[in-house]
């Protein structure tokens, strides 16, 4: 069984939909029979790295909240983040175009290791206040999954990675999704949002047992918090 999903690393609610997703997973009695493909998104591509602001500064410039209330907003988010195993880090996050991690994604899709790629991406992202722009801090996070300088530096470059990684936000468009995490269950079911573990396990099954290869239309069992490419909660 396959399961697709869309995720841009610069997304809070994916890093917890991905933890919450890989729980249910762990415990799903045909776990190793499914095959996770990571996708890329960008929720803002116009969007530029800028140093001198964090997540909560960047956040009140372009809704028009207060920085304060721009950091009550979040409360609830740290909250669910640490029932997730997710320590945010938000006051030291840096505003970064999220466009070469996401060529990173793709270079990892090729050993097979995407995911581990996501997570220390939302790591170096989230908590560490890393610029995942930039090509010295994605050496150092490709070398910890076993992939040399060189490599690193030259997916941030590829044309190939370029045309994989709009390859996927386009396919995104032509199925709806304007909003991320989005997980897609063999082309049958979808999840939107940062959803329960719960919720994951009980279509995972429901996957498992009722595929129908001739229904191509995406049933959506639930929608959750997300990000979406308006803007909204991220």
């Amino acid at each position: 069984m396959k399961v697709d999903i869309w995720s841009d690393t610069r997304c809070p609610f994916c890093f917890i939909g991905k933890k919450n997703f890989e729980k249910a997973l762990q415990k799903f009695s045909q776990h190793d029979q499914v095959e996770v493909n990571w996708h890329s998104f960008q929720l803002d591509s116009k969007m530029k790295t800028d140093l001198s602001r964090n997540h909560y500064e960047y956040l009140s410039d372009i809704k028009g909240y207060s920085l304060q209330q721009t950091i009550q907003m979040h409360e609830n988010l740290i909250q669910i983040g640490k029932n997730a195993g997710i320590n945010f880090n938000f006051d030291e996050v840096k505003v970064s175009n999220s466009f070469k991690s996401q060529m990173l994604v793709q270079l990892a899709k090729e050993k097979g290791n995407a995911g581990e790629m996501e997570e220390l991406l939302f790591e170096a992202y989230f908590i560490h206040g890393k610029n995942i722009d930039d090509v010295e801090v994605l050496s150092e996070i490709g070398e910890k999954l076993g992939f040399t300088k060189e490599e690193i530096q030259n997916a941030a470059e590829s044309p190939e990675l370029t045309i994989l990684v709009n390859n996927d936000i386009s396919e995104a468009a032509s199925l709806g999704i304007n909003s991320v995490p989005f997980f897609v269950f063999d082309r049958k079911y979808a999840i939107s949002g940062a959803q329960p573990s719960h919720l994951f396990s009980e279509v995972l099954e429901k996957s498992w047992t009722e595929f129908s290869e001739n229904n191509t239309k995406l049933d959506i069992i639930n929608e959750g918090d997300s990000c979406d490419v308006d803007g909204n909660n991220c």
